[in-house]
């Protein structure tokens, strides 16, 4: 077995799981969130079982109970509405996307139009488009770009942080080639994560008899990392949710990765039922170090209750503890949740 890395959970990802897990133990059930906090069913599933409510609109949420805006990021009359209800809110959108709202909005100002490469349908990118849809024009393909009007306002491509390389690429030069001073920002939207899991997957993919893509078909960032494996010539590639889907005849030697929302337990799974005779060979292609720390919202309640403990138990300041969140992974957060 050949295991790519990096895989599995990205620093948005993590922050947003390590987030509702507070807000599990810190309220008492329901907790609602808006949307699926992020596109995996075992990640779900457990958070639904302890007590969360997903749902698709914060108008279905009763005032006063506690809410969260999943990481994929949220319109801002969502936003608004969430905020009018009264209860406690928490906005765990990934910062990567917070980047992208903001050019939405210092573009859109500017007089300028935007060409938004993205998925429709998926909530980042509705998110997205909610913040200027006046000034937006979402594309997925080259044929949409060769669809758009003729602006006479500047032009600014701006992109869905998920999408695979192989997506954007094509895209962006049909774009410029249709519109040659377009405005692009001086770092890629593309995030990092996905695009370090795609380059981990490119190494491994052609020494492959198959390859094992671990996360759910609703996740953008997972299902490019299955396309690019079969593009790679790959002529066995399995898009799974978990060990139970495995077929039973796989053979030679077997690829796995997982996508940016799949919790490393789902890899260890694949491991134990594969049981590779000549063992497991981790290629590892970059260390990731990005660590985003918990929403705003939820920094100002962990800090309060913080300060009221240490003052219960009269600790002096100079024995007080920093922070552990950026020491303990999500993973070990969700496992603990299952006990």
């Amino acid at each position: 077995m050949l295991l790519a890395s990096p895989r599995g959970f990205c620093a948005g990802v993590e922050m947003a799981i390590k987030a509702l897990a507070w807000m599990v133990r810190a309220f008492d059930p329901p907790v609602y969130c808006y949307h699926e906090i992020v596109h995996n069913r075992l990640v779900v599933d457990r958070f639904r079982r302890l007590g969360v409510v997903f749902v698709d609109d914060v108008t279905e949420v009763p005032e006063g109970r506690p809410l969260m805006l999943s990481a994929h990021g949220s319109a801002p009359e969502v936003v608004s509405e969430a905020r009018n209800r009264g209860g406690y809110v928490v906005d765990a959108v990934c910062p990567l996307v917070t980047k992208v709202h903001h050019e939405v909005r210092v573009r859109s100002s500017k007089g300028y139009k935007i060409v938004y490469v993205g998925h429709q349908g998926h909530e980042e990118a509705e998110g997205t488009v909610a913040v200027a849809p006046d000034h937006i024009h979402l594309v997925e393909d080259t044929t949409q770009v060769d669809e758009l009007p003729e602006f006479e306002a500047p032009i600014a491509m701006l992109a869905q942080t998920t999408l695979s390389h192989r997506d954007w690429e094509g895209v962006l030069e049909a774009t410029r080639e249709r519109f040659p001073d377009v405005w692009m920002p001086g770092r890629s939207d593309l995030c990092f994560a996905t695009t370090n899991r795609q380059s981990a997957l490119s190494a491994i993919a052609e020494k492959c008899d198959a390859v094992v893509v671990i996360g759910s078909a609703n996740s953008s960032n997972t299902m490019a990392l299955a396309k690019l494996a079969e593009s790679s010539g790959c002529s066995h590639v399995y898009r799974i949710n978990s060990a139970e889907e495995l077929p039973a005849d796989l053979q030679g030697t077997v690829g796995v990765t997982a996508g940016a929302s799949a919790p490393e337990e789902l890899v260890e799974a694949i491991i134990e039922k594969l049981s590779p005779r000549l063992g497991v060979e981790e290629l590892k292609i970059t260390d990731e170090d990005e660590y985003f720390p918990p929403p705003r919202e939820l920094r100002e309640l962990l800090s309060v209750l913080e300060t009221a403990v240490y003052a219960l138990l009269a600790v002096p300041s100079d024995a007080r503890m920093a922070p552990l969140d950026r020491e303990i992974a999500a993973s070990e957060v969700l496992a603990s949740l299952s006990d």
